[in-house]
């Protein structure tokens, strides 16, 4: 076993390793840019060097500063992680010529299965069945056009050395086939330094399954079973499990069987994945060999009971396979989802920010947690903005799916936006219930799980204003208790008040309304009245974030809490935030026409500014391309009109709400 590695990746992934490298008695060494100087990674490892700027292609992705602190660490070995060099051959051969152990496959095998174009010729040579498309090396524009065109729509345009959900496209015309090759090929350079793409036919409502692999230095190659990762959404995936609910026992040892001859045909070495796309009468068909360890592989940790990142680091250091094929066992179910720092309700945009306040369930009881960030760390804008894995295990499914939507109740980002909720709805959706998920059921139907939520009811409101009302009297019992007279009856929260009952007014907002809420009564019983509503509370207590009560005369039991003005409740499966605000504030609608004005709708970089001033644009008409998380987003003309300003250029870094271009009046 080594002595100690070097990690040549951040955040989630790199802690994860750092773990694993604790337990074993090995050393870790970290490397960070310039934006992650106070990251966990940083902070878990046992060294950590600085590497460049916060770009990837100024830090993460240069291979020659990773290597040179290596050496000078005296690092046995580099484990790459995934994502920026774990799959390039060209960084795995330079760690063998210095004589460093890449954790990973050899550079040769992955020369041979590393970009998908070559994977699918490599596949189909050995009679893997692969889906019609185009995998050459030539890619004039005008050849790919004629191509996409020969294999037919709807198509699937690829980054050949992609991953992740980035740099793919789905083309449903020929006339759509240019703007979503160009937007390709720029998102593939800036996230993979290549811009190289395939084209595939898009296979209608399939199913995304994939067989984790190892290999041995001995030939020996083997899977540990399958993972389903069809609930996706652009191509990421949002929710993956395993085993998958749609494999039967013949199936499944058949893609495994594929699924290993696709292993021992180039000698495989190490961790990867075989992922196949999968119809709805059960045939299967090559995607994609990842040639590294993938995001979701604690749900196979969870089923066989191994830690991956160990087989990892005993393989690389020349040991076999620590079990064979048939001594790999699975048991139970375990499902993983990935809380993101994005807006659902804003088109996923990816959020940046200080984490105000980050709640996490505790791992333990069926439920584990692969973070990189905890409370007061910053989001940054180069980076994906994955804050943490969550991954439920269970007996069966539903007991899994039942332990993860009790953990995402546990769950609070305050800070940037998150999409805790959108999982929450996600997770109860009959489809997902039911197992029956395709790979575009999401973005088909994604306004089943994101419809709008109706304003809070006299129910909500009645538990929130409890809520309030039993903190208000914890918070002065807690004043008094610190008092010169704990005992004065002025310290009481009970609203009393000389020649009147002593009713309090209580103003909370959320979710574009404000209700006013009359409350009198102390200790847990209440009476409450609103417009067009009255309620009883009796036996109100708090216990923890939980808070237990009668409302008109029905027990009822939900999650609470109280944190300044901020109420936040949980209620039926709901998550509801509201605001408390001073009972005579008025707050007015801001007024401003944005009609002339294109704005940054988050923090990046502006790739490509598609105009100029004195242009006549049309609504609709793509003007700016933006950059941020590793995603490019379209900014398009908000009417027809004529260009009076550009306020930022192609390379320019701009905060959320910048104004980038201004249209003449109307």
């Amino acid at each position: 076993m080594f002595d100690k590695i070097l990690i040549a990746n951040r955040g989630e992934i790199a802690c994860r390793v750092i773990r694993t490298c604790r337990r074993l008695g090995v050393r870790a060494v970290a490397v960070y840019s310039e934006a992650d100087a106070d990251a966990q990674h940083v902070r878990l490892a046992d060294e950590a060097y600085s590497i460049g700027g916060p770009r990837p292609q100024d830090s993460y992705l240069r291979g020659e500063a990773i290597l040179a602190v290596a050496k000078a660490s005296g690092a046995q070995a580099i484990h790459p992680g995934y994502g920026f060099l774990s799959e390039n051959a060209d960084f795995a051969e330079s760690c063998e010529q210095a004589g460093i152990v890449f954790i990973g496959p050899k550079a040769a095998s992955m020369r041979k299965m590393g970009s998908k174009a070559g994977a699918k010729q490599l596949m189909a040579a050995h009679g893997v069945p692969v889906v019609p498309g185009y995998t050459g090396e030539d890619q004039d524009p005008d050849l790919l056009q004629r191509e996409a065109d020969r294999i037919g729509y709807p198509l699937m345009i690829k980054a050949a050395h992609g991953g992740g959900g980035k740099g793919m496209r789905i083309v449903r015309s020929s006339a759509e086939f240019g703007e979503n090759l160009r937007s390709c090929q720029r998102e593939a350079a800036s996230a993979f330094g290549r811009d190289r793409v395939l084209l595939e036919r898009y296979i209608e409502t399939p199913r995304h399954i994939e067989f984790q692999i190892f290999g041995a230095t001995d030939g020996r190659v083997i899977h540990l079973g399958e993972r389903e990762c069809s609930a996706q959404r652009r191509y990421q995936k949002v929710i993956e499990e395993s085993p998958s609910p749609f494999l039967t026992p013949a199936l499944r040892a058949a893609m495994g069987a594929a699924a290993v001859k696709a292993g021992q045909a180039i000698d495989y070495v190490n961790a990867g994945t075989v992922e196949f796309i999968v119809g709805a009468d059960g045939g299967f068909y090559f995607m994609e060999i990842n040639t590294r360890l993938q995001v979701e592989h604690p749900v196979t940790e969870l089923v066989t009971g191994l830690d991956l990142v160990e087989w990892q680091l005993r393989v690389a250091a020349g040991e076999a396979l620590p079990l064979a094929q048939d001594a790999i066992a699975h048991r139970g179910h375990a499902i993983e989802v990935r809380l993101y720092a994005e807006d659902p309700e804003q088109g996923f945009l990816p959020g940046s920010g200080r984490l105000e306040r980050l709640r996490l369930p505790q791992p333990g009881d069926g439920v584990r947690l692969d973070g990189g960030v905890v409370e007061g760390d910053t989001v940054t804008i180069f980076y994906d903005p994955m804050i943490a894995k969550l991954i439920a295990f269970g007996a069966d499914r539903g007991q899994a799916l039942a332990r993860l939507e009790e953990a995402l109740a546990d769950c609070e980002i305050v800070g940037p936006k998150s999409n805790i909720a959108f999982l929450e709805r996600l997770v109860r959706h009959p489809v997902v219930r039911e197992g029956r998920i395709d790979t575009g059921y999401l973005d088909r139907h994604l306004d089943e799980v994101l419809s709008p939520l109706p304003p809070p009811g006299p129910r909500e409101l009645a538990l929130a204003a409890c809520a309030v009302l039993l903190a208000q009297e914890d918070d002065a019992d807690a004043a008094a208790a610190a008092s010169s007279e704990p005992g004065s009856p002025w310290a009481l929260a009970d609203g009393w008040r000389l020649g009147h009952a002593g009713e309090r007014l209580l103003v909370l907002e959320g979710e574009g309304q404000r209700s006013e809420v009359h409350a009198s009564g102390s200790a847990g019983r209440y009476r409450l009245r609103g417009e067009g509503f009255s309620a009883e509370i009796e036996g109100a207590r708090r216990t923890g974030d939980g808070l237990s009560l009668r409302l008109d005369g029905k027990g009822l039991r939900l999650r609470a809490r109280v944190e300044g003005d901020r109420v936040l409740l949980h209620d039926a499966g709901r998550r509801l935030s509201l605001r408390q605000v001073p009972p005579f504030r008025f707050e007015g609608q801001a007024g401003a026409d944005l009609g002339n004005r294109l704005l940054a709708p988050m923090p990046g970089r502006v790739v490509l500014v598609q105009a100029e001033v004195g242009a006549a644009v049309s609504e609709g008409q793509a003007l700016v391309v933006m950059e941020a998380m590793k995603m490019e987003l379209t900014l398009r003309a908000p009417r027809d009109g004529t260009v009076r300003e550009l306020r930022a250029a192609a390379g320019d870094f701009v905060e959320a709400d910048a104004i980038l271009l201004l249209l003449e009046e109307a």
